[in-house]
């Protein structure tokens, strides 16, 4: 929300001056009016240092599924676009939602589309949903498009969290498992280090190994703090340059068990998105630079913009998909079918459905497999170390005996 410079008198007419912040112009006169303070002039103000920090605009996909299932419904009720709005800008839980709301409510008000109104606000109100309100408008059917819209976001926020859920268990599994280890490692085995020190015995191999092992990591601990961030600094630097996201994204579908969770999840959100701008009477080649930018994987992303090159040849949509790894033969004669007969909407609508299910098998099974083989390496791990410190002990138990 920017901040704004206004100058003016209160009620005893003494000038006052300062900043507030506000969605609009309107609404820092509004808050003025209720100070007793008549703004004589009110402006936005320039700069980095009055911008919001952009971490705090991500989108919450949440908000996002809340926000178009109520206007949705709102719409279908028969009230007007702007009165919607007004409505849930009032009763949004965020701050950022209400803010915008009021702020497209104002614009609405004065005479601007949705569409244009909403792309002011790209961080809440991305290009698909703009293009397809777009669309709405000039086809006269808004409220069909909105509720498309929701069903949409409603399917990817699902797809989403089943996605994340099945991920983020085995990853915490991992974590604590390592962290487990560690702790083992660099304080619990140095105090036997110096107990077995004091015997003559040669120790045998797996406690001279896991002593070793011990000393390492409880000398070398400070290393965990700058490992961290060069993960970090890498994490960005991939995101930041095109190639290298391309080959982590090859990279993770590459990978046993979780690269076909990713895989599905990646064309589903495809064919979803493909189906949704169709049937919304989206231009086709404006469709596939949207999808192009939504899809969230690089190595997708790349054979959407060959098949977007081909189109503008004249070309098959179809053509650059068939005989790529990441395409099933299924989905490409599914699209080729789509193409011929002029239903791609309805092709992608049963693509998405079938491969959203698939993701939902999935990640069941992933989390049946992934979770017995951490344990058992876990237990083969604390084995070692307890196996490590017992066994020179029993042989010094049978010496004294």
């Amino acid at each position: 929300m920017p901040f704004y410079h206004y100058y003016g008198r209160d009620a005893y007419g003494v000038p006052v001056e300062g900043k507030m912040r506000g969605a609009t112009e309107k609404e820092v006169r509004g808050k003025l009016e209720k100070k007793a303070v008549h703004a004589k002039e009110v402006k936005q103000l320039e700069g980095w240092l009055y911008q919001d920090v952009p971490v705090l605009q991500r989108q919450n996909p949440k908000e996002m599924v809340l926000f178009l299932r109520q206007l949705a419904t709102l719409l279908q009720a028969g009230i007007t676009l702007v009165e919607s709005i007004k409505l849930l800008a009032g009763q949004m839980q965020s701050r950022q939602w209400r803010d915008t709301l009021a702020a497209v409510e104002e614009d609405i008000r004065g005479g601007t589309a949705f569409s244009a109104a909403a792309e002011k606000h790209r961080n809440l109100f991305p290009p698909l949903m703009t293009n397809m309100i777009k669309a709405g408008e000039a086809g006269g059917d808004l409220d069909e498009v909105i509720e498309r819209l929701a069903v949409y976001y409603e399917k990817q926020y699902r797809l989403r969290q089943k996605v994340l859920s099945s991920l983020s268990y085995p990853l915490i599994l991992a974590g604590a498992s390592m962290a487990v280890v560690i702790f083992l490692l660099a304080v619990v085995v140095p105090t036997f280090a110096d107990m077995f020190a004091g015997f003559q015995a040669e120790l045998p191999w797996i406690t001279r190994f896991v002593l070793t092992l011990g000393n390492v990591v409880s000398s070398l601990w400070w290393l965990l703090f700058p490992l961290a961030a060069a993960g970090i600094a890498a994490a960005a630097l991939i995101r930041s340059r095109r190639e290298y996201l391309y080959w982590w994204h090859y990279v993770l579908l590459r990978t046993p068990i979780v690269g076909g969770v990713l895989q599905k999840a990646a064309i589903a959100r495809m064919s979803r998105t493909w189906s949704s701008l169709f049937a919304s009477s989206v231009p086709v080649l404006q469709a596939v630079s949207i999808v192009e930018r939504v899809v969230g994987n690089e190595v997708l992303a790349t054979v959407i913009r060959d098949s977007r090159k081909s189109l503008e040849k004249g070309e098959s949509l179809a053509d650059p998909m068939n005989g790529h790894w990441i395409f099933p033969p299924m989905v490409t004669q599914m699209v080729t079918v789509g193409e011929k007969t002029g239903s791609l909407d309805q092709m992608f609508d049963k693509i998405a459905d079938f491969y959203e299910e698939e993701v939902d098998q999935a990640t069941d099974r992933m989390k049946s497999m992934m979770e017995p083989v951490l344990i058992s390496v876990l237990a083969v791990v604390v084995g070692v170390i307890v196996a490590s410190v017992a066994v020179p002990m029993f042989e010094i138990f049978d010496t004294i005996e």
